[in-house]
């Protein structure tokens, strides 16, 4: 580990490199360029704000503010969206980078280290906005708000842990990326993203305990919506998780990081 490190430091260049070249790519030929990183969400938050607090007048039990479920709503889809980001490119990285792969010496976890930072900066743009409408609308959480780091940081190791290890098996079972993504979409319909746990009986309730994300998702919405510090010790099963994969990815990756090529 210590020897992987190092070696990603040594080549923060070509990382760095790595993710302002496809963020310059992603708009190149636009005339509005890198202001479509900001038009874009900051249209999905006044859509979710002026349909579900002005015209569906949704509310949340026990959230006295009209913009509860619009929080509830952006809380959930903002941060389920830099998961999905991070393990949809992870599990991809290695096949899309088959060119690289074969024509540059390189430490390989480089791939997936720009994924994550790449990831981080779309994540920071949205969220700054959303952000900036917490504080606009008065319903910023306060010193509560801290407690996101530590929730995106155990995000974050459990989707990239779980995208290495997707990606390596990718390259040898092409039909892992394509399933998975079906996996992702009936995953996120399963995790209380759209709707409140509380509208679930007791029996589903209980079934989510079984989901990794639900708790993870719980969290971010305690901090957001009611203002309050997490339960972190529902957190500890998707903690130990995100460890056991990322342990996993790298074993993997490890082993048949030679194989890969000769597979791409």
């Amino acid at each position: 580990m210590p020897a992987m490190l190092r070696a990603l430091w040594l080549y923060r260049g070509f990382i760095l490199g790595s993710v302002k070249r496809e963020f310059q790519a992603k708009y190149r030929n636009s005339l509005l360029g890198a202001a479509w990183n900001i038009i874009n969400p900051l249209t999905m938050i006044v859509v979710y704000t002026v349909i579900f607090a002005e015209v569906m007048r949704a509310k949340l039990p026990g959230v006295d503010s009209s913009f509860g479920y619009s929080i509830y709503l952006c809380a959930g889809v903002l941060t389920w969206g830099l998961f999905a980001e991070i393990v949809g490119r992870a599990q991809n990285v290695f096949i899309e980078s088959a060119n690289l792969l074969k024509k540059l010496n390189f430490p390989r976890m480089c791939l997936p280290v720009a994924v994550v930072l790449g990831a981080l900066l779309n994540f920071a743009i949205i969220f700054g906005l959303f952000t900036g409408f917490l504080l606009v609308s008065g319903n910023f959480p306060g010193l509560v708000f801290l407690g996101l780091f530590p929730a995106l940081v155990l995000l974050v190791l459990f989707a990239i842990g779980l995208g290495v290890t997707l990606g390596v098996l990718n390259v040898f079972f092409r039909d892992v990326g394509q399933f998975f993504g079906i996996i992702l979409t009936f995953w996120f319909w399963l995790t209380p993203i759209v709707y409140p746990s509380s509208a679930l009986s007791e029996r589903i309730r209980d079934a989510l305990a079984w989901n990794p994300m639900a708790a993870l998702m719980r969290a971010f919405q305690d901090i957001l919506v009611t203002h309050r510090w997490p339960d972190w010790t529902s957190l500890w099963p998707i903690t130990l998780l995100a460890v056991g994969l990322c342990w996993a990815g790298l074993t993997l990756f490890r082993r048949h990081a030679g194989e890969m090529v000769d597979e791409l």
